[in-house]
């Protein structure tokens, strides 16, 4: 199973991704914690990434695709794997598709965790991290609302978009994705 996990800032993507992970014993790979982790040790990446980390901006695609295209490459991911925090537009959508036909890989499902904006903010403030101050997220929020967005159209003409309601229990959220990626 290749699953891409989507939402807003605070949508609950690592959450259900994590779970999702130890339910289907596939790896997870989540830009956000990788990008921490390369930055926390001045990598080759981290390098290239820390400064549009710290303004909340994305990270240039190909330094993004790059990563990727080494890392479906490992033993690891042979059998599945849940992406979170990746792609974030419909560029990177289509770029990711072109990787995997490359890697003779295909997605399977784009879950999407609709979660309405007030929530998103509420949840991003209580969770307090470092990179969350109250400009990064409107800044972050700002570039979910034009470049996330259009990525839901992408995959919904490919029929490859699930929409759950995120704005509920994580378990309950949990349950929903398992009924839909399993039917």
């Amino acid at each position: 199973m290749r699953l891409v996990i989507l939402g807003g800032p605070g949508a609950g993507k690592g959450t259900q991704a994590q779970q999702l992970c130890s339910t289907l014993s596939i790896p997870l790979l989540a830009v956000g914690d990788i990008l921490r982790g390369e930055i926390a040790e001045d990598t080759d990446l981290g390098k290239l990434a820390v400064s549009y980390v710290e303004r909340g901006e994305l990270v240039p695609d190909a330094t993004i695709v790059e990563f990727f295209r080494r890392r479906l490459l490992l033993w690891d991911v042979f059998n599945g794997w849940v992406l979170e925090g990746y792609p974030r537009t419909a560029f990177q959508a289509e770029e990711l598709d072109f990787l995997l036909s490359d890697l003779a890989q295909q997605l399977d499902w784009a879950i999407w965790l609709k979660v309405p904006i007030e929530v998103l903010l509420s949840r991003s403030i209580e969770r307090d991290r470092s990179d969350d101050s109250p400009e990064i997220l409107q800044r972050r929020l700002d570039l979910f609302e034009e470049q996330t967005i259009p990525i839901l159209d992408y995959y919904e003409h490919r029929h490859k978009l699930l929409t759950i309601n995120g704005d509920q229990s994580p378990e309950q959220v949990q349950q929903d994705i398992l009924k839909v990626v399993n039917s």
